[in-house]
């Protein structure tokens, strides 16, 4: 099997774009991207998406994005597993690459939730759960995943001000962040004092919804040099599954699918949690970031405030966690998050991130979540000198 690299990136500012289609943000991306490098040809084209069938009326994402780009007759196709979508689409354009199927592959992510008015939205975003035993009932995904947070801090017995501090954090970072949709810093009270969704989260403890595109490519490692002179090695990657629906799990606080993903790239990268300088993190919710943090071996079970309050995760702490600011200050449009957060890791390790960066980041770990945490896929970035 092939060594992998991440020679080049694009990114569009996540925000709500009535003005832009998919093909246009996309090919926003794509055009960064491409701008970056000197390429003979792009052998494959792999898009996530989750909701352009709802809500932008399109289907066959992967053909009308190759038409756009002026890049017919390449093999192109959608890749949809929910929010995880990113990096369902990763780990796919890795094998191909891997494999030695094709020798250069553009991954990308677009989404357009904005293209839907309020409930169809949450509906569409809403069939990543269980439609018939979850959906059916009238649970969301902020419901279910208030369920979790209840729950954590009744077994735990964390204070409520603890997930407020991350989301905080995660604005704080943000702020520095030329393509977030929320880049303003906030107060432990702003969060506390925002409108309840469903007890206990608050409006603060969740990501935006909004638009975006994301694009990086991949080629093998050992042609890098001939493209790029900045480019970073994808050195462990898998995915993996739990229950779709939460009643059916073992473990409310505890995101299967998240460890088991994470153990595997952590194997094959021949590394572990202590070896990561920076993450982006799969935050839709504050919930979801104190789960993910200790599923991935970043926090000790229950001790999410603790570590908090310890600056653990803050930049320069023992691992800096959503420079970016996040899904909750960047923004989460679905399908193109698991992409953002491969090139923010893409920017660390080269040292492009500017404001972002992190002082001597050797590597990097992204965490992209489908549905409640039904699917997780984990990749493992090092720096190439």
């Amino acid at each position: 099997m092939r060594k992998v690299a991440i020679i080049s990136y694009g990114l569009t500012k996540v925000d709500k774009h009535w003005n832009k289609s998919l093909r246009e943000l996309f090919g926003e991306a794509a055009k960064k991207a491409l701008n970056e490098i000197e390429i003979p040809s792009i052998d494959a084209i792999i898009v996530g998406n989750m909701c352009a069938s709802d809500l932008s009326d399109q289907n066959n994402i992967g053909s009308i994005l190759a038409d756009y780009i002026g890049a017919i007759p390449t093999t192109a196709y959608r890749v949809e597993s929910a929010c995880g979508s990113g990096g369902a689409a990763l780990l796919s354009g890795f094998t191909c690459v891997a494999s030695g199927m094709f020798d250069i592959v553009m991954v990308g992510g677009v989404e357009k939730l904005t293209d839907g008015i309020g409930k169809e939205t949450t509906y569409s975003l809403g069939k990543a759960a269980d439609a018939e035993y979850e959906l059916f009932y009238g649970s969301s995904f902020v419901s279910l995943n208030a369920l979790m947070m209840n729950r954590y801090m009744h077994v735990y017995k964390t204070p409520r001000e603890a997930f407020a501090d991350f989301a905080v954090l995660m604005h704080k970072n943000g702020a520095k962040n030329p393509y977030a949709q929320l880049p303003f810093e906030i107060s432990r009270e702003t969060v506390l004092n925002s409108e309840t969704i469903a007890d206990p989260i608050k409006l603060y403890d969740c990501a935006p919804v909004g638009d975006g595109a994301a694009v990086v490519i991949l080629c093998p490692l050992e042609d890098a040099p001939k493209y790029s002179d900045t480019f970073v090695e994808i050195c462990g990657i898998s995915g993996a599954t739990d229950t779709i629906n939460v009643s059916s799990r073992e473990d409310l606080l505890s995101l299967k699918s998240t460890i088991t993903a994470g153990m595997k790239a952590y194997k094959m990268a021949k590394m572990s949690p202590a070896d990561i300088d920076v993450a982006e993190i799969h935050d839709t919710f504050t919930i979801t970031a104190a789960l993910s943090l200790e599923d991935l071996g970043f926090a000790e079970k229950g001790k999410f405030d603790k570590m908090m309050s310890e600056g653990t995760f803050e930049p320069g702490g023992i691992v800096s966690i959503n420079p970016s600011g996040g899904l909750k200050s960047r923004g989460h449009p679905v399908g193109a998050t698991g992409i953002y957060q491969a090139a923010e890791i893409s920017m660390q390790l080269t040292e492009r991130a500017d404001k972002m960066q992190v002082p001597n980041a050797e590597v990097g770990l992204i965490q992209n979540i489908g549905g409640s945490g039904s699917n997780t896929y984990v990749a493992i970035m090092r720096r190439c000198r």
